[in-house]
């Protein structure tokens, strides 16, 4: 039994000083010169210099995010600065007495101040007094007084005048993380340096060498995950890192990290996009289920998938891939889903996931807002070539037509009679053409259509109906309207004759662009398209703008606004309207010219009196109320 005991104690005394022993990472790596600081190679680059040509200030500012540095750049300049041998390279030498002395703890020539905790004028004072005696080793006594920011308006204004004229021997060094919280007086005596967040590859890269040293197995997709939660700061990092390993036993894999600090892994976005490239609403849905079964915030995923896009549209070009921030292994997945999708596809996924974001938190049922989110992500997916407003076309409604929805005939040939395009020529038997288009002019049996305005007091055209004859006498050449329409120019409404044919290969030779004649139709279908795809992209102002027809003459389309913030919205959505409607009627010659409406602009609301005026003419009783209850609506 007393064997036993012994054994046990010997156990308990071994564990003990193995713990005794640790220290952790950011302690046991944290750097003692300037070349073993990670990622500030500007400052320290710097402060070298000023050594070198003995140009120190006696005040210095580092200010900065936590774990940057600030306050290990600080202790290494106190040390270098009182070396009796500094080396070629503007290093300490740690050999000499003032350098043994700083190692070991107990140098009096560098005193470190917690302004946290020393902050009343008491403090100040206590120091002032001590800045007045000379260091008993080395050239200068050095004051590291960290968070700097916690002193109290009084003892700043204490320090003043210190900081402004201290002896030859004393120089100061204030660190902090708000530096807007310091009063400007004592940032005017202070030289000031911004200490930057360190990049994610140095931070990777530094743990790399680490886990080298400690010899543990790591993958570097794991420690870019760490580099990545870290946000810049050094510290963060080593202590994660210890983290990982205490609770993977030395294997700093990837998925030992995702699963230990609890983050989204890519993969589930990757899932995610590829559902939503082919449309597969139900497997999103579920990934989404899976998601927040294993507890992740639905917000932290809509941003997450944000973050997905936004790094799927930067590896559309090779130029761009740098600014991606992560392994190797997860960057090769990034470029090849990225060869899936384009980039109008992609932005507009981001519009649809920021949507969200900004009603996520004013949401009632947040998880169904996430879940429509996805809905509409598949909805509006598209593959790589896929056509981005091949959209399912609304049926067109007439301004003269009724209420009911035109049904769309079958795009089939039929036989026609309509204005021949030549009318010096006679009228012939009409052959039946081969069109892709539907005609413009055909309406179909189960609906009227409305009788066409004559300006000029002329008898009105009779209106085509669906029962023609294969013979027609050649009418007058006049130009041919269609409800809010007026077509001319390089419009066919038989289709495409030979001799039109001819002309618009002509106007393609002379101007090096396609002039390809088009039906009434066939600018509905794509007027009516590039409208719904406002819709669906969210700019539903500016699809009202394509609510009533224009009219077209000459390919020039004449649109009419109803005031002037409709006007400058389509004004800077022109280009993109004009290249849509070019390359679907395949014609380069068409233009726009836009107007606002003035009759309807000069319109302005009611004032109150006038409100007021308009009620009393419907109710006379409202004036004799506000006589009696001695009312002011400011009305005489």
């Amino acid at each position: 039994m007393a064997g036993k005991y012994r054994s046990i104690n010997r156990y308990i005394c071994f564990f003990v000083s193995g713990m005794e022993n640790f220290v952790v990472s950011a302690r046991k790596y944290r750097p003692s010169t300037f070349d073993t600081v990670v990622g500030q190679h500007a400052i320290t680059s710097t402060l070298k210099n000023a050594i070198k040509s003995n140009h120190l200030a006696q005040a210095f500012l580092f200010c900065g995010p936590r774990g940057v540095g600030k306050t290990t750049c600080a202790r290494i300049l106190a040390k270098t600065i009182n070396c009796f041998s500094i080396t070629e390279n503007i290093e300490a030498c740690d050999e000499c007495d003032s350098c043994r002395a700083f190692n070991e703890n107990h140098s009096l020539n560098i005193v470190e101040l917690d302004g946290a905790s020393n902050n009343s004028v008491e403090d100040i004072r206590s120091l002032i007094d001590q800045v007045r005696f000379a260091p008993q080793l080395g050239s200068y006594k050095i004051y590291i007084i960290d968070e700097v920011h916690m002193l109290s308006q009084a003892a700043f204004n204490a320090f003043l005048k210190t900081l402004e004229e201290p002896p030859k021997h004393a120089i100061f060094i204030l660190a902090t993380t708000e530096k807007h919280k310091i009063i400007p007086t004592i940032l005017s005596r202070c030289q000031i340096f911004d200490f930057s967040r360190i990049q994610i590859d140095d931070i990777a890269s530094h743990l790399g060498k680490i886990a080298q040293n400690e010899q543990v197995q790591a993958e570097a997709d794991g420690l870019h995950i760490i580099a990545q939660k870290a946000d810049g700061a050094l510290r963060d990092a080593l202590s994660m890192f210890d983290q990982i390993v205490s609770f993977s036993g030395g294997d700093v894999s990837y998925k030992a990290v995702i699963e230990n600090l609890n983050i989204l892994d890519y993969d589930y976005y990757f899932k995610i996009t590829d559902c939503i490239l082919s449309k597969n609403i139900s497997d999103a849905l579920l990934i989404f289920n899976e998601i927040l079964n294993h507890g992740f915030n639905g917000h932290h995923f809509v941003n997450g998938l944000a973050e997905h896009f936004r790094n799927l549209l930067v590896c559309l070009d090779a130029k761009t891939v740098s600014l991606l921030e992560v392994g190797a292994n997860i960057k090769e997945r990034y470029v090849s889903q990225a060869a899936a999708a384009n980039v109008a596809t992609l932005i507009q996924f981001l519009e649809i996931t920021n949507a969200t974001d900004t009603k996520y938190k004013s949401s009632q049922n947040q998880r169904l807002l996430v879940e429509v989110m996805l809905m509409q992500l598949c909805a509006s997916g598209s593959a790589a070539g896929e056509k981005k407003n091949t959209i399912i076309n609304l049926p067109f409604r007439n301004a003269h037509q009724t209420a009911t929805p035109v049904k769309e005939k079958p795009k089939v040939a039929q036989p026609i009679a309509q204005e021949p395009a030549k009318p010096t020529v006679p009228s012939e038997p009409v052959s039946t053409p081969e069109v892709k288009e539907p005609i413009a002019t055909q309406v179909p049996a189960d609906v009227t259509p409305a009788p066409e305005v004559n300006p000029e007091n002329t008898p009105a055209e009779t209106p085509v109906t669906n029962k023609t004859t294969a013979e027609q006498p050649a009418p007058k050449p006049s130009l041919k309207t269609t409800g809010a329409f007026a077509f001319a120019g390089s419009i066919s409404i038989h289709g495409s004759t030979e001799k039109e044919k001819e002309e618009g290969k002509a106007a393609t030779e002379s101007t090096g662009k396609l002039a390809t004649p088009y039906t009434v139709d066939a600018f509905i279908k794509e007027w009516n398209s590039f409208k719904e795809q406002l819709l669906l992209d969210g700019k539903s102002s500016l699809a009202s703008a394509f609510d009533k027809i224009p009219s077209i003459e000459n390919d020039i389309i004449y649109l009419m606004v109803e005031n002037k913030v409709l006007h400058d919205e389509f004004k800077a959505h022109q280009a993109e309207f004009l290249e849509h409607i070019r390359l679907s009627l395949k014609n380069h010659n068409i233009q726009v010219t836009i107007e606002v409406n003035k009759d309807v602009a000069s319109k302005k609301a009611y004032t109150p009196q006038e409100k007021f005026i308009k009620m009393s003419e419907k109710n006379p009783d409202l004036k004799e109320l506000v006589r009696k209850l001695d009312m002011d609506v400011g009305y005489a």
